[in-house]
């Protein structure tokens, strides 16, 4: 009896290491990791679409691990620095790589 309870203790043990790797995505990332990008992009987006000069603008907002990616088409070089600027002021970014492009 002892010694199944060691066999089942250890098996309990082996799955409780692996069940932290099993919640992660291909990149190696947690389901937090994920859904923080995905709130960043939201947060991101919301603040652009309000902002009465870029919101007539399509750009797009992609962020992995706290990186910003912003694509698109502005007038001038002052709405691309503007919306890198409306992108610095959410919270969690922590770079900004600014494509967009002036028409």
């Amino acid at each position: 009896m002892r010694i199944h309870l060691n066999i089942i203790f250890l098996a309990i043990l082996f799955f409780a290491c692996l069940a932290p790797q099993a919640c992660q995505t291909p990149a190696g990332r947690s389901a937090g990791n994920v859904v923080d990008d995905s709130a960043i992009t939201t947060k991101v987006k919301a603040k652009l679409l309000a902002d009465n000069i870029l919101s007539i603008f399509t750009i797009s907002v992609k962020t992995f691990k706290g990186e910003v990616r912003l694509t698109g088409a502005v007038k001038t070089s002052e709405q691309k620095e503007r919306a890198t600027t409306i992108t610095q002021s959410v919270t969690g970014v922590n770079r900004i790589n600014n494509l967009i492009r002036l028409k």
